[in-house]
């Protein structure tokens, strides 16, 4: 359903180079750099930094969120760890947490712009 998605940033260099750690857990790597902007992905870009110089940071309670499915538990420790390197907020220890339909595995993680990013795993089914 969803393509792509971008989010604002006041420190594109900054922010690219911190996204570039947080995101290589959930396989994403940096495959495109232009002045403006920073595409990350496995294959093409799906996430994107954008420079917004002026942009002032969101407040932690807006309900939005991206969510980054990653291969396993270790992954969403991982994506989390690299965050908190990176001066981040915790937004969310990793732990189970219960969704709709059933337990799963994420954390949450808030970059300094108010950009928040979940890492999640769901169980496999046999």
């Amino acid at each position: 359903m969803l393509d792509h998605v971008s989010v604002a940033v006041s420190d594109l260099k900054a922010s690219a180079d911190a996204y570039e750690r947080v995101l290589d857990a959930a396989g994403l790597r940096r495959l495109v750099e232009r002045p403006a902007t920073v595409g990350f992905g496995k294959n093409y870009p799906e996430f994107w930094l954008n420079a917004r110089p002026a942009v002032r940071p969101l407040p932690s309670d807006t309900g939005i969120h991206i969510c980054l499915r990653v291969a396993d538990e270790d992954a969403v420790r991982a994506l989390h760890a690299e965050a908190m390197k990176a001066g981040w907020w915790d937004a969310g220890a990793p732990g189970p947490r219960q969704a709709a339909m059933t337990v799963y595995y994420a954390a949450f993680v808030q970059d300094p712009d108010g950009n928040k990013l979940e890492a999640a795993t769901f169980p496999r089914k046999a």
